[in-house]
């Protein structure tokens, strides 16, 4: 069946959000592909959730080389989507993707080389059927390449007309502020930095967040929900399903200590008090700092999807609330 955009997209409860100084808004909640969009996952599961997105207002959709798994098949089974669902839409839509991690074998295949990154960006545009991305990202600091290579190579790709803007992920604030320097000298503003925040992970506050303020560069944060933890998955012990139950590589069993439980607990139990699921709160409270462009949610099915938007509907937070969350976070 053909699919047609909800009429009323944009007058729904979605806010946009400048980023940086830029001319560009994006959603205050975004959709990133990581783990749930791969060959292992099921096409029509994957349809749904984007419709969703979209009739929602989501007009950002957050790609890297490697989500899947296996590696490259978000980007494919995106593109067959967008192809055959958002196809008029595309106009209306933020794309994003990134190189940075292990793509392929051998020495070109990895980190922050010129060759790395225009060679896996080209590799994106093919599976996703592209002529070209709205944001293209180095996902992480290369400790070898001279980081003069790895901007210009960013530069290239927007004077090529492959990216529409660049930004930067995983990078700790002196070496975002020697990027972002960089890139300006080269006549290409740093648009965004995707680093990891959540109530759980608060290091972009040790600076970060004041430099990308000052240098007029947007902030989207990935694993806002701390890959579940910060969700009512993990109240009555660890589901067999969930990521830690099964083992992944991104959350493991050890992470849930008897302290991290508590915590969990009692910040259910405060959520509850704002009339929130756990995952609304955490989220909300992301959003709450202004220099927060949008925030990166991922969703294995459209339900998951639907309930974090709703943290666009909560109320704001009281001074006694901020002072709870603290006392609790420790």
């Amino acid at each position: 069946m053909t699919y047609l955009a909800n009429p009323e997209r944009y007058s729904s409860i979605m806010q946009y959000r400048r980023c940086g100084r830029s001319g560009l808004k994006l959603p205050a909640v975004s959709l990133g592909l990581w783990q749930n969009f791969g060959d292992v996952d099921v096409l029509e599961n994957f349809r749904a959730t984007l419709r969703l997105a979209f009739d929602h207002g989501v007009t950002h959709f957050d790609l890297a080389n490697n989500y899947g798994p296996p590696p490259g098949t978000a980007e494919t089974n995106f593109g067959r989507i967008l192809k055959e669902d958002f196809r008029a839409y595309r106009d209306e839509l933020i794309i994003s993707t990134k190189a940075g991690y292990t793509m392929w074998d051998g020495p070109y295949g990895d980190w922050g080389s010129k060759k790395y990154l225009v060679s896996s960006l080209d590799q994106s545009l093919r599976r996703m059927k592209l002529d070209y991305v709205d944001i293209f990202y180095h996902h992480r600091p290369d400790p070898e390449t001279p980081l003069e290579e790895t901007m210009a190579a960013l530069d290239l790709i927007v004077r090529q007309g492959k990216a529409l803007y660049v930004g930067i992920s995983n990078y700790q604030p002196a070496e975002a502020a020697q990027a972002i320097k960089l890139l300006g000298e080269l006549g290409t503003h740093c648009l965004i930095h995707q680093p990891k925040y959540s109530m759980f992970e608060r290091w972009v506050e040790d600076g970060l967040l004041d430099l990308l303020e000052a240098e007029g560069v947007g902030c989207i944060p990935f694993s806002p929900l701390a890959q579940g933890l910060l969700t009512d998955k993990y109240l009555h012990g660890i589901p067999a399903d969930s990521r830690a139950g099964r083992g992944g590589p991104s959350l493991k069993e050890d992470q849930l200590t008897p302290e991290r439980l508590t915590q969990i607990s009692r910040l259910h139990q405060l959520a509850q008090e704002r009339n929130q699921s756990l995952a609304q709160m955490a989220l909300a409270w992301v959003l709450k700092d202004p220099r927060v462009t949008s925030v990166l949610i991922g969703a294995s099915r459209p339900a998951q999807l639907q309930d974090s938007l709703q943290c666009l509907q909560s109320p704001e937070f009281s001074a006694e609330q901020l002072s709870t969350i603290e006392e609790i976070l420790g």
